[in-house]
């Protein structure tokens, strides 16, 4: 605020009878009503123009047997994550069920909830299989803490009961973390409420995602997925989401074919195959077995654009919701590029010149970056290695004092 909007605020302003206040009070109303309504007019117009502009630039590949969206938005009504996607050439798309950060929110409306619908059945989107809503930051079902389990289950069981009210056939989750707990009894925990969650909904199956491996997260090993499946009651009712991102910073390399075809036959074999029912597609800022969370562009990161040509030809991902989480920028547009752009992967060998010169454009452009995480990860693996020195010294060092005592 400026000093004269200070000075401003501070005057004294005229006054006026009580008769005079009243008169005026409806006309004011009304003309604030019907400039709200304007506002609210000319900004649909406006978004129903943008999104015209990104259909053109972006139009829907029909006939492909991969589903390859993107996470986007669905505020001003929930039926918008439709259109958004649409706009953007989605076959396949993500949203929040509600307000990512709240534990409550408003029940929808019938009439957002008919558009919502009405909308999937226009632009020919399957509902059960090509929708992926993903669970609030907030939840925590391996909570050991009996009061905040209580909470995360009602939040949990809320957003179930949404994507049922919307016939959306898949929900996203984060496992959860075990927190100072110990880990065996969160995973047991997060089971029960799997199963208790699933005998109060009828159809949706929760798809749980793999973790980049930070502090006490479970799912950062597909040891952690396979121990939770094996203690869900109704197997058809659990899946795994992969997280390329994830899995690469957890230290699964999935760079090459031949350690990309390793690890999809480890997962087989700790997990099954026969649970993966969606990816989540990112490349990586943040360098291999790096435990970090750090979602980039799609060719610009660690993981380079190679690893999405293997990916996108590979037939056991078809016809499974593939959802990008990579940084928009200022546009959604971002988006529809890469979603284009992974589309053009499709049936392109790792020695086609095009693709040559395409992976090695993006990862130019993401260079500068890498070297700064790259540099940030040595320097950070440098001083862990000087702390566990040292730890290991002192028990030296101790074993040693007490074998003189002796």
């Amino acid at each position: 605020m400026s000093d004269s909007d200070s000075e401003h605020e501070h005057e004294r302003k005229p006054t006026r009878s009580k008769k005079a206040r009243g008169s005026a009070a409806p006309s004011t109303k009304a003309g604030a009503k019907a400039a709200t309504t304007s506002a609210a007019r000319a900004k649909k117009v406006i978004k129903e123009e943008e999104e015209a502009k990104l259909g053109e630039m972006f139009p829907r590949t029909t006939g492909l047997k991969l589903r390859i969206g993107a996470h986007i938005s669905s505020a001003e009504g929930i039926y918008n994550a439709i259109t958004n996607a649409n706009a953007i050439g989605a076959n396949a798309f993500a949203f929040f069920a509600k307000p990512q950060r709240r534990w409550t929110s408003p029940p929808y409306k019938p009439e957002d909830v008919t558009r919502f619908a009405e909308l999937a059945q226009t632009h020919a989107y399957d509902l059960r299989t090509q929708a992926l809503p993903h669970g609030s930051y907030l939840i925590n079902l391996a909570n050991l803490d009996e009061e905040k389990n209580e909470q995360a289950y009602a939040g949990f069981i809320d957003e179930l009961k949404r994507c049922e009210q919307l016939d959306v056939g898949l929900y996203n989750l984060h496992p959860g973390s075990a927190l100072k707990y110990d880990r065996k009894s969160a995973i047991a925990k997060l089971a029960a409420n799997l199963n208790r969650a699933i005998a109060e909904t009828s159809f949706i199956k929760i798809v749980l995602e793999n973790m980049a491996g930070h502090g006490n997260l479970i799912g950062s090993t597909f040891e952690d997925l396979r121990d939770v499946i094996a203690l869900i009651t109704d197997k058809s009712r659990v899946g795994v989401c992969i997280d390329t991102c994830h899995s690469f910073s957890a230290g699964y390399d999935i760079r090459t074919e031949d350690s990309f075809a390793e690890v999809w036959k480890k997962f087989d074999e700790i997990v099954g195959l026969r649970y993966l029912s969606a990816l989540h597609l990112n490349d990586s800022k943040a360098p291999f077995a790096s435990n970090k969370d750090l979602h980039q562009n799609i060719g610009l990161g660690f993981l380079g654009l190679e690893t999405f040509r293997i990916l996108v030809n590979t037939e056991h991902v078809q016809g499974l919701p593939m959802i990008l989480e990579t940084p928009k920028g200022d546009s959604v547009s971002t988006w529809g590029t890469e979603i284009k752009l992974l589309e053009w992967l499709i049936g392109k060998s790792k020695d086609d010149p095009e693709f040559i010169a395409k992976r090695d454009e993006l990862s130019k452009q993401g260079e500068a970056e890498r070297k700064v995480y790259q540099g940030k990860f040595d320097a950070k693996t440098q001083k862990d290695g000087k702390k566990q020195a040292k730890l290991s010294f002192k028990r030296k060092k101790g074993d040693e004092s007490e074998s003189d005592d002796d």
